[in-house]
């Protein structure tokens, strides 16, 4: 654990304010789960809640049948960073942070695919050799959970739109999945 060395007094009403800074730096934003934890020397933990957590073995899974079966990379990411990744280097891509233009997307909650001429969207910050091909919202209950990625790297030909549809149909099973 790290100290931070800020301070903060509970109010009547049991809250503590999170500082700005530190929900920046974690990505929190308003509205968002936390997970809490107690130690037993009286600590107390907050971590950010992923619902997608529970699905990472079962995207893990989906991730390597589609890689396999369609020859791309294939990969699921909640709403900070990607969870479960086939057909790259889990180095490269896995648990590193969503791009600024991927959590851009992902808050549209719009299918996309990339078209030769394009700008090139990153999966993930620092991982400049892997972008989009086609990216599915998985949405539960309308609320955005993350997304379904098939990912290109430079001298990989754009995808079609049966691979688009792929990704919406595994998107829309997953969301439906996290409902039940």
């Amino acid at each position: 654990m790290k100290a931070t060395g800020i301070v903060r007094r509970v109010d009547d009403l049991g809250r503590i304010v999170i500082p700005k800074e530190i929900r920046r730096t974690l990505k929190i934003r308003e509205g968002d789960p936390l997970e809490i934890y107690t130690e037993k020397d009286g600590g107390v933990i907050f971590r950010k809640y992923s619902p997608m957590g529970d699905l990472q073995d079962f995207a893990a899974q989906i991730c390597e049948s589609i890689g396999a079966n369609t020859g791309h990379v294939a990969a699921v990411a909640d709403r900070d960073s990607i969870i479960a990744l086939h057909g790259a280097p889990k180095r490269d891509l896995m648990d590193k942070p969503n791009s600024q233009e991927l959590d851009r997307l992902m808050e549209q909650r719009k299918n996309y695919r990339y078209m030769p001429g394009d700008a090139k969207v990153k999966a993930t910050e620092g991982a400049d050799k892997y972008h989009l091909g086609v990216a599915a919202p998985i949405l539960s209950q309308g609320d955005l959970m993350g997304c379904v990625m098939l990912l290109l790297t430079e001298d990989s030909a754009a995808l079609g739109e049966a691979d688009q549809k792929l990704a919406q149909t595994v998107a829309g099973f997953l969301g439906k999945q996290m409902e039940s």
